[in-house]
Protein backbone atom coordinates (compact mmCIF):
# COMPACT_ATOMS: atom_id res chain seq x y z
CA UNK A 1 0.00 0.00 0.00
CA UNK A 2 1.34 3.37 -0.95
CA UNK A 3 2.15 6.12 1.64
CA UNK A 4 -0.79 8.24 0.91
CA UNK A 5 -3.02 5.37 1.26
CA UNK A 6 -1.49 4.86 4.62
CA UNK A 7 -2.12 8.69 5.47
CA UNK A 8 -5.63 8.77 4.05
CA UNK A 9 -5.94 5.41 6.44
CA UNK A 10 -4.85 7.14 9.72
CA UNK A 11 -6.98 10.16 8.80
CA UNK A 12 -10.24 8.40 8.58
CA UNK A 13 -9.28 6.24 11.75
CA UNK A 14 -8.60 9.34 13.58
CA UNK A 15 -12.28 10.82 12.48
CA UNK A 16 -13.67 7.70 13.68
CA UNK A 17 -11.91 8.10 17.11
CA UNK A 18 -13.42 11.58 17.25
CA UNK A 19 -17.08 10.46 16.50
CA UNK A 20 -16.25 7.56 19.03
CA UNK A 21 -16.25 10.17 21.71
CA UNK A 22 -19.63 11.26 20.65
CA UNK A 23 -20.78 7.73 21.04
CA UNK A 24 -20.76 6.89 25.00
CA UNK A 25 -24.63 6.18 25.14
CA UNK A 26 -24.47 3.51 22.29
CA UNK A 27 -22.17 1.40 24.07
CA UNK A 28 -23.98 1.98 26.72
CA UNK A 29 -26.86 0.56 24.85
CA UNK A 30 -25.22 -2.33 23.50
CA UNK A 31 -23.95 -3.46 26.95
CA UNK A 32 -27.62 -3.37 28.46
CA UNK A 33 -28.75 -5.79 25.58
CA UNK A 34 -25.40 -8.18 25.15
CA UNK A 35 -25.08 -8.36 29.14
CA UNK A 36 -22.56 -11.12 28.30
CA UNK A 37 -20.46 -8.85 26.90
CA UNK A 38 -21.22 -5.76 28.97
CA UNK A 39 -17.34 -5.43 30.07
CA UNK A 40 -16.37 -4.71 26.52
CA UNK A 41 -18.98 -2.22 25.71
CA UNK A 42 -18.94 -0.41 28.98
CA UNK A 43 -15.09 -0.34 28.65
CA UNK A 44 -15.22 1.34 24.72
CA UNK A 45 -17.98 3.49 26.42
CA UNK A 46 -15.26 5.26 28.79
CA UNK A 47 -14.19 8.79 26.67
CA UNK A 48 -10.57 7.92 28.18
CA UNK A 49 -10.13 4.65 26.48
CA UNK A 50 -11.42 5.80 22.99
CA UNK A 51 -7.97 7.08 21.82
CA UNK A 52 -5.79 4.60 23.49
CA UNK A 53 -8.48 2.07 21.74
CA UNK A 54 -7.83 3.61 18.13
CA UNK A 55 -4.03 4.28 18.62
CA UNK A 56 -3.77 0.25 19.20
CA UNK A 57 -5.64 -0.25 15.93
CA UNK A 58 -3.87 2.76 14.09
CA UNK A 59 -0.63 0.82 14.91
CA UNK A 60 -1.88 -2.74 13.31
CA UNK A 61 -3.38 -0.99 10.13
CA UNK A 62 0.50 0.12 9.71
CA UNK A 63 1.80 -2.83 10.08
CA UNK A 64 -0.48 -5.49 8.27
CA UNK A 65 -0.77 -2.78 5.27
CA UNK A 66 2.83 -0.87 5.73
CA UNK A 67 5.68 -2.06 7.79
CA UNK A 68 6.30 -4.00 10.68
CA UNK A 69 9.65 -1.95 11.32
CA UNK A 70 7.84 1.18 10.22
CA UNK A 71 5.57 1.13 12.59
CA UNK A 72 7.69 0.16 15.44
CA UNK A 73 10.08 3.22 14.49
CA UNK A 74 6.98 5.78 14.36
CA UNK A 75 6.22 4.22 17.82
CA UNK A 76 9.27 5.04 19.28
CA UNK A 77 9.30 8.52 17.43
CA UNK A 78 6.34 9.86 19.67
CA UNK A 79 7.07 11.71 22.89
CA UNK A 80 4.95 10.13 25.65
CA UNK A 81 6.21 12.86 28.05
CA UNK A 82 2.87 15.00 28.26
CA UNK A 83 1.23 11.64 29.49
CA UNK A 84 3.33 10.47 32.07
CA UNK A 85 3.90 14.13 33.26
CA UNK A 86 0.16 14.11 33.11
CA UNK A 87 -0.73 11.16 35.60
CA UNK A 88 2.34 11.65 37.90
CA UNK A 89 0.55 15.30 38.86
CA UNK A 90 -2.69 14.11 38.85
CA UNK A 91 -2.16 11.61 41.86
CA UNK A 92 0.60 13.92 43.64
CA UNK A 93 -2.36 16.99 43.05
CA UNK A 94 -4.93 14.73 44.36
CA UNK A 95 -3.41 13.45 47.68
CA UNK A 96 -4.81 14.98 51.04
CA UNK A 97 -1.95 17.31 51.87
CA UNK A 98 -2.19 18.89 48.61
CA UNK A 99 -5.90 18.77 48.77
CA UNK A 100 -6.13 20.26 52.02
CA UNK A 101 -3.75 22.95 51.22
CA UNK A 102 -6.01 24.24 48.55
CA UNK A 103 -9.00 23.73 50.14
CA UNK A 104 -7.59 25.99 52.84
CA UNK A 105 -6.41 28.73 50.50
CA UNK A 106 -9.33 28.58 48.53
CA UNK A 107 -11.34 28.79 52.21
CA UNK A 108 -9.14 32.13 53.01
CA UNK A 109 -9.83 34.16 49.30
CA UNK A 110 -13.46 33.23 49.34
CA UNK A 111 -13.96 34.75 53.04
CA UNK A 112 -12.61 38.13 51.51
CA UNK A 113 -15.30 38.22 48.68
CA UNK A 114 -18.44 40.15 49.41
CA UNK A 115 -20.49 37.20 48.13
CA UNK A 116 -22.20 34.56 50.67
CA UNK A 117 -19.68 31.60 51.04
CA UNK A 118 -20.98 28.63 48.69
CA UNK A 119 -20.58 31.51 45.72
CA UNK A 120 -17.71 32.96 46.85
CA UNK A 121 -16.06 29.24 46.84
CA UNK A 122 -17.19 28.50 43.96
CA UNK A 123 -16.36 31.89 42.09
CA UNK A 124 -12.77 30.92 43.50
CA UNK A 125 -12.39 27.84 42.41
CA UNK A 126 -13.33 28.47 39.11
CA UNK A 127 -11.31 31.87 38.70
CA UNK A 128 -8.63 31.60 41.19
CA UNK A 129 -7.37 27.61 40.79
CA UNK A 130 -7.82 27.85 36.93
CA UNK A 131 -5.06 30.92 36.88
CA UNK A 132 -3.14 29.09 39.33
CA UNK A 133 -2.43 27.05 36.80
CA UNK A 134 0.07 29.43 35.35
CA UNK A 135 2.74 28.27 38.19
CA UNK A 136 1.53 24.82 39.07
CA UNK A 137 0.69 23.88 35.50
CA UNK A 138 -2.62 23.49 33.83
CA UNK A 139 -3.03 19.42 34.71
CA UNK A 140 -2.32 20.04 38.32
CA UNK A 141 -4.49 23.41 38.39
CA UNK A 142 -7.28 20.94 36.63
CA UNK A 143 -6.83 18.55 39.43
CA UNK A 144 -7.46 20.45 41.60
CA UNK A 145 -10.31 22.84 40.75
CA UNK A 146 -12.48 19.36 39.63
CA UNK A 147 -11.61 17.38 43.31
CA UNK A 148 -12.78 21.25 44.85
CA UNK A 149 -15.94 21.51 42.92
CA UNK A 150 -17.12 17.84 42.85
CA UNK A 151 -16.69 17.99 46.75
CA UNK A 152 -17.83 20.99 47.89
CA UNK A 153 -20.70 21.12 45.00
CA UNK A 154 -21.34 18.21 42.89
CA UNK A 155 -21.50 16.31 46.04
CA UNK A 156 -23.92 18.64 47.10
CA UNK A 157 -26.44 17.55 44.18
CA UNK A 158 -26.39 20.50 41.54
CA UNK A 159 -28.87 20.60 38.77
CA UNK A 160 -28.11 19.27 35.69
CA UNK A 161 -27.66 22.63 33.92
CA UNK A 162 -25.37 23.90 36.39
CA UNK A 163 -23.19 20.61 36.42
CA UNK A 164 -22.75 21.22 32.42
CA UNK A 165 -22.61 24.84 32.60
CA UNK A 166 -19.85 24.44 35.78
CA UNK A 167 -17.63 21.58 33.13
CA UNK A 168 -17.58 24.37 30.47
CA UNK A 169 -16.47 26.84 32.50
CA UNK A 170 -13.95 24.70 34.03
CA UNK A 171 -12.32 23.69 30.79
CA UNK A 172 -12.55 26.92 28.79
CA UNK A 173 -11.04 28.33 32.13
CA UNK A 174 -8.29 26.02 32.71
CA UNK A 175 -7.74 26.18 29.25
CA UNK A 176 -7.00 30.37 28.77
CA UNK A 177 -5.92 30.39 32.56
CA UNK A 178 -2.68 28.56 32.13
CA UNK A 179 -1.05 31.91 29.48
CA UNK A 180 0.07 34.13 32.19
CA UNK A 181 3.58 32.35 32.17
CA UNK A 182 5.69 30.59 29.46
CA UNK A 183 6.12 27.50 30.63
CA UNK A 184 2.85 26.19 32.15
CA UNK A 185 0.56 25.46 29.18
CA UNK A 186 1.28 22.96 26.84
CA UNK A 187 0.18 24.92 23.56
CA UNK A 188 2.77 27.39 24.98
CA UNK A 189 5.63 25.53 25.54
CA UNK A 190 5.18 24.05 21.74
CA UNK A 191 6.28 27.68 20.80
CA UNK A 192 7.92 29.59 23.56
CA UNK A 193 11.20 28.78 22.79
CA UNK A 194 11.00 28.83 19.31
CA UNK A 195 9.51 32.12 18.80
CA UNK A 196 10.98 33.93 22.17
CA UNK A 197 8.35 34.59 24.45
CA UNK A 198 8.84 35.65 27.82
CA UNK A 199 7.16 36.07 30.79
CA UNK A 200 7.18 40.02 29.88
CA UNK A 201 5.66 38.80 26.38
CA UNK A 202 3.26 36.66 27.85
CA UNK A 203 1.84 38.55 30.75
CA UNK A 204 1.54 42.00 28.56
CA UNK A 205 -0.16 39.81 25.33
CA UNK A 206 -2.04 36.75 27.13
CA UNK A 207 -2.03 37.35 30.82
CA UNK A 208 -4.46 39.77 31.19
CA UNK A 209 -6.61 39.40 28.37
CA UNK A 210 -7.00 35.88 29.72
CA UNK A 211 -7.26 36.87 33.58
CA UNK A 212 -10.34 39.38 32.68
CA UNK A 213 -11.95 36.56 30.70
CA UNK A 214 -11.59 33.80 33.04
CA UNK A 215 -13.36 36.20 35.72
CA UNK A 216 -15.99 37.06 33.77
CA UNK A 217 -16.79 33.46 32.81
CA UNK A 218 -16.46 32.38 36.64
CA UNK A 219 -18.42 35.82 37.96
CA UNK A 220 -20.98 35.01 35.52
CA UNK A 221 -21.67 31.24 35.74
CA UNK A 222 -21.68 32.43 39.19
CA UNK A 223 -24.37 35.13 39.07
CA UNK A 224 -26.36 33.72 36.75
CA UNK A 225 -26.95 30.01 39.19
CA UNK A 226 -26.56 32.66 42.50
CA UNK A 227 -29.57 31.58 43.74
CA UNK A 228 -28.53 27.50 43.99
CA UNK A 229 -25.64 27.72 44.89
CA UNK A 230 -26.26 29.76 47.83
CA UNK A 231 -28.74 26.46 49.13
CA UNK A 232 -25.98 24.64 49.54
CA UNK A 233 -24.88 24.05 53.23
CA UNK A 234 -21.25 25.10 54.53
CA UNK A 235 -18.19 22.35 54.20
CA UNK A 236 -18.57 21.06 57.19
CA UNK A 237 -14.60 21.32 58.87
CA UNK A 238 -11.95 19.14 58.47
CA UNK A 239 -11.90 16.68 61.38
CA UNK A 240 -8.83 16.34 63.75
CA UNK A 241 -8.04 12.62 62.23
CA UNK A 242 -8.21 13.87 58.48
CA UNK A 243 -5.80 17.16 59.28
CA UNK A 244 -2.33 16.62 58.27
CA UNK A 245 1.14 17.43 60.24
CA UNK A 246 2.51 20.41 58.38
CA UNK A 247 5.94 18.50 57.96
CA UNK A 248 3.94 16.25 55.76
CA UNK A 249 2.34 19.17 53.80
CA UNK A 250 5.29 21.12 52.88
CA UNK A 251 7.00 17.53 51.75
CA UNK A 252 3.81 16.61 49.53
CA UNK A 253 3.77 20.34 48.18
CA UNK A 254 8.22 19.86 47.53
CA UNK A 255 7.17 17.08 45.82
CA UNK A 256 4.99 18.55 43.79
CA UNK A 257 6.73 21.72 42.89
CA UNK A 258 9.71 19.62 42.08
CA UNK A 259 7.66 17.63 39.21
CA UNK A 260 6.40 20.77 37.67
CA UNK A 261 10.28 22.06 37.65
CA UNK A 262 11.60 18.61 35.54
CA UNK A 263 7.96 18.36 34.06
CA UNK A 264 9.90 17.79 30.79
CA UNK A 265 12.29 14.97 32.26
CA UNK A 266 10.33 12.07 32.81
CA UNK A 267 13.40 10.62 34.36
CA UNK A 268 13.12 12.89 36.89
CA UNK A 269 9.78 13.40 37.74
CA UNK A 270 9.12 9.24 37.51
CA UNK A 271 12.03 8.82 40.46
CA UNK A 272 10.34 11.46 42.80
CA UNK A 273 7.05 9.98 41.91
CA UNK A 274 8.07 6.48 43.19
CA UNK A 275 10.18 8.66 46.50
CA UNK A 276 6.04 10.40 46.57
CA UNK A 277 4.52 6.89 46.25
CA UNK A 278 7.13 5.24 48.97
CA UNK A 279 5.61 8.70 51.45
CA UNK A 280 2.16 8.29 50.68
CA UNK A 281 2.41 4.35 51.44
CA UNK A 282 4.76 4.84 54.95
CA UNK A 283 1.89 7.96 56.34
CA UNK A 284 -1.26 5.77 54.96
CA UNK A 285 -3.95 7.01 57.91
CA UNK A 286 -3.18 10.73 56.27
CA UNK A 287 -4.04 9.54 52.91
CA UNK A 288 -7.28 9.12 50.94
CA UNK A 289 -7.28 6.65 48.09
CA UNK A 290 -4.61 7.62 45.37
CA UNK A 291 -6.21 8.29 41.86
CA UNK A 292 -3.99 5.50 40.40
CA UNK A 293 -6.70 4.35 37.91
CA UNK A 294 -8.25 8.07 37.17
CA UNK A 295 -4.68 8.87 36.43
CA UNK A 296 -3.84 5.58 34.10
CA UNK A 297 -7.26 6.16 32.11
CA UNK A 298 -6.00 10.03 31.09
CA UNK A 299 -2.71 9.06 30.45
CA UNK A 300 -3.92 6.25 28.20
CA UNK A 301 -6.13 8.80 26.74
CA UNK A 302 -4.01 11.16 25.79
CA UNK A 303 -1.20 8.59 24.59
CA UNK A 304 -3.20 7.12 22.16
CA UNK A 305 -4.15 11.06 21.22
CA UNK A 306 -0.33 11.24 20.83
CA UNK A 307 0.15 8.31 18.36
CA UNK A 308 -2.85 9.40 16.00
CA UNK A 309 -2.51 13.30 16.50
CA UNK A 310 1.43 12.16 14.78
CA UNK A 311 -0.24 11.14 11.57
CA UNK A 312 -2.40 14.28 11.14
CA UNK A 313 0.83 16.66 9.81
CA UNK A 314 0.66 16.24 7.05
CA UNK A 315 -2.65 18.02 6.23
CA UNK A 316 -3.01 20.36 9.17
CA UNK A 317 0.02 22.04 8.40
CA UNK A 318 -0.91 23.07 4.93
CA UNK A 319 -3.86 24.18 6.37
CA UNK A 320 -2.49 26.48 8.61
CA UNK A 321 -0.10 27.74 6.60
CA UNK A 322 -2.52 28.47 3.85
CA UNK A 323 -4.60 30.84 6.30
CA UNK A 324 -4.65 34.78 7.16
CA UNK A 325 -4.00 35.50 11.09
CA UNK A 326 -7.92 35.89 11.26
CA UNK A 327 -8.58 32.97 10.02
CA UNK A 328 -6.10 31.28 11.95
CA UNK A 329 -7.29 32.32 14.93
CA UNK A 330 -11.03 30.99 14.25
CA UNK A 331 -9.40 28.08 12.34
CA UNK A 332 -7.67 26.84 15.27
CA UNK A 333 -10.43 27.84 17.83
CA UNK A 334 -12.23 25.20 15.57
CA UNK A 335 -9.83 22.61 14.90
CA UNK A 336 -9.00 22.91 18.63
CA UNK A 337 -12.39 20.59 19.05
CA UNK A 338 -10.89 17.78 17.11
CA UNK A 339 -7.54 17.37 17.88
CA UNK A 340 -5.24 18.99 20.73
CA UNK A 341 -4.81 22.48 20.88
CA UNK A 342 -0.85 21.63 21.32
CA UNK A 343 -0.83 19.99 17.51
CA UNK A 344 -1.73 22.68 16.23
CA UNK A 345 0.65 25.14 18.17
CA UNK A 346 3.55 22.68 17.55
CA UNK A 347 2.71 22.41 14.04
CA UNK A 348 2.55 26.42 13.37
CA UNK A 349 6.55 26.61 15.27
CA UNK A 350 7.49 24.30 12.63
CA UNK A 351 6.93 27.27 10.18
CA UNK A 352 9.37 29.65 9.05
CA UNK A 353 8.67 33.45 8.06
CA UNK A 354 5.34 33.79 10.39
CA UNK A 355 4.22 37.49 10.97
CA UNK A 356 4.16 38.16 14.90
CA UNK A 357 0.37 38.59 14.42
CA UNK A 358 -0.06 35.18 12.70
CA UNK A 359 2.10 33.34 15.95
CA UNK A 360 -0.09 35.49 18.26
CA UNK A 361 -3.49 34.49 16.43
CA UNK A 362 -2.57 30.76 16.12
CA UNK A 363 -1.99 30.49 20.39
CA UNK A 364 -5.09 32.83 20.90
CA UNK A 365 -6.98 30.31 18.39
CA UNK A 366 -5.53 27.40 20.00
CA UNK A 367 -5.50 27.98 23.92
CA UNK A 368 -9.74 29.33 23.22
CA UNK A 369 -10.61 26.71 21.46
CA UNK A 370 -9.73 24.40 24.15
CA UNK A 371 -13.06 24.00 26.56
CA UNK A 372 -14.83 22.68 23.70
CA UNK A 373 -14.42 19.02 23.67
CA UNK A 374 -13.08 16.76 26.06
CA UNK A 375 -9.74 16.65 23.33
CA UNK A 376 -9.33 19.68 22.98
CA UNK A 377 -6.79 20.64 25.65
CA UNK A 378 -4.87 17.86 27.41
CA UNK A 379 -5.84 18.74 31.34
CA UNK A 380 -9.24 18.10 30.48
CA UNK A 381 -9.42 14.10 30.41
CA UNK A 382 -8.55 14.43 34.09
CA UNK A 383 -11.10 16.76 34.74
CA UNK A 384 -13.87 14.61 33.26
CA UNK A 385 -12.56 11.85 35.07
CA UNK A 386 -12.64 13.24 38.40
CA UNK A 387 -16.33 14.98 37.22
CA UNK A 388 -18.45 12.43 35.45
CA UNK A 389 -19.44 10.17 38.40
CA UNK A 390 -21.30 13.11 40.06
CA UNK A 391 -23.87 12.92 36.47
CA UNK A 392 -26.23 11.20 35.36
CA UNK A 393 -25.77 7.56 34.36
CA UNK A 394 -21.91 8.76 35.24
CA UNK A 395 -21.50 9.47 32.21
CA UNK A 396 -20.73 13.44 30.36
CA UNK A 397 -22.85 13.84 26.93
CA UNK A 398 -20.18 15.40 24.78
CA UNK A 399 -22.65 17.55 22.95
CA UNK A 400 -23.44 19.02 26.76
CA UNK A 401 -20.06 19.96 26.97
CA UNK A 402 -19.79 21.97 23.78
CA UNK A 403 -22.80 23.80 24.33
CA UNK A 404 -21.75 24.40 27.78
CA UNK A 405 -18.59 25.51 26.81
CA UNK A 406 -19.79 28.53 23.89
CA UNK A 407 -20.20 30.87 25.83
CA UNK A 408 -17.12 31.09 27.72
CA UNK A 409 -15.48 30.68 24.67
CA UNK A 410 -17.32 33.69 22.97
CA UNK A 411 -15.75 35.56 26.13
CA UNK A 412 -12.26 34.39 25.46
CA UNK A 413 -12.43 35.28 21.78
CA UNK A 414 -13.88 38.67 22.92
CA UNK A 415 -10.57 39.23 25.06
CA UNK A 416 -8.61 38.30 22.50
CA UNK A 417 -10.02 39.73 19.84
CA UNK A 418 -11.35 43.00 20.53
CA UNK A 419 -9.56 44.54 23.27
Amino acid sequence: MSPETLKIGAVVLFAIAVIHTFSGKFFEKLAHRQPAHAGIWHMLGEVEVVFGFWAMVLIVYLTVFGEAAGALEYLESRNFTEPMFVFVIMVVAASRPILNLALAIVDRVSRVLPFSTPVATYFVALAVVPLLGSFITEPAAMTLAALLLRDRFYAAGLSTRLQYATIGVLFVNISIGGTLTPYAAPPILMVAATWGWDLGFMLTHFGWRSALAVAINAGGVAWIFRHELARIPPAEPVLDELKVPPVLTFIHLAFLVGIVVFAHHPVVFMGMFLFFMGVATAYPRYQDRLILREGLLVAFFLAGLVVLGGQQQWWLQPLLEGMSPTAVFYGATALTAITDNAALTYLGSLVEGLSDEFKYSLVAGAVTGGGLTVIANAPNPAGYSILKRSFEHEEISALGILAAALIPTIVAILAFRLI
